[in-house]
């Protein structure tokens, strides 16, 4: 009987519970607390106080969310559209205005492959430093590959660096050699959830231009001129005196 008795009063306790809990749903569903989802899709989030006329409020990582009237009171909607970068990780959180201990909340996945696309015509001097870069942010991380004329790069051949810091993939070289350097450059990224995706750069190079000092130049100049003029300034009596 008292077996009985602590069953019924834990169910109470458990029903008791349910009753007053903030109900949350997804579309996608929630999985583990994690709601997967790709770049430019939408996530609709949907909120349910446990009593009627009870008010309820979101936050995103934190910080509330403005609704409109009528978007407040026991039942309440938030849509992000579209899922962006900015939006993989965040956490939205509904909760009971009164009653911030009923709450929900849910964080957002989101699969992102690097933006690269199309060909950059480039024209650089023989002996010119050399840079070319790459969006290479992309959830789940990828890693870059460098090709030059459909072949993957050589670096030490061709005194190539590379840098990865997770936003931007960066290629260079110092004095570039048109027999060593010169072709088409292609940064390629293969996503498991996007595929591959690749930009392209032409380099084309060019003779070097022989350019003279302008600084040295302009003294120079300067100088005769100077030089002309205390001359001219010297002889001036004589000049004067012939001219009579």
């Amino acid at each position: 009987m008292g077996g009985i008795r602590i069953a019924i009063f834990v169910y109470v306790i458990l029903c008791t519970f349910t009753a007053e809990a903030v109900i949350l749903d997804s579309e996608p569903a929630v999985d583990g607390g994690l709601v997967r989802t790709k770049l430019n899709h939408t996530v609709s989030l949907s909120c349910s106080a446990p009593s009627a006329g009870q008010e309820l409020q979101w936050f995103r990582n934190g910080l509330q969310v403005a609704l409109q009237e009528g978007n407040r009171v026991q039942h309440s909607r938030l849509c992000v559209q579209p899922v962006s970068r900015e939006d993989n990780g965040a956490t939205f959180l509904c909760q009971h205005k009164d009653n911030a201990a009923l709450n929900g909340s849910v964080q957002l996945e989101v699969t992102y492959a690097p933006e690269l696309w199309g060909t950059e015509e480039l024209s650089l001097e023989e002996d010119s430093d050399m840079t070319l870069s790459c969006d290479s942010r992309a959830n789940p991380p990828v890693t870059m590959v460098w090709q030059r004329d459909g072949q993957v790069l050589d670096l030490l051949e061709g005194r190539y660096t590379t840098t990865d810091d997770g936003v931007t993939a960066r290629l260079s070289v110092s004095r570039v050699k048109r027999h060593l350097h010169q072709g088409l450059y292609s940064c390629l990224a293969h996503s498991p959830v996007e595929g591959q995706r690749t930009k392209s750069f032409r380099l084309t190079i060019t003779d070097k231009i022989r350019r003279f000092p302008r600084d040295p130049m302009i003294a120079g100049i300067v100088v005769v001129v100077c030089t002309t003029v205390l001359a001219l300034l010297s002889r001036w009596d004589r000049i004067f005196k012939c001219c009579k």
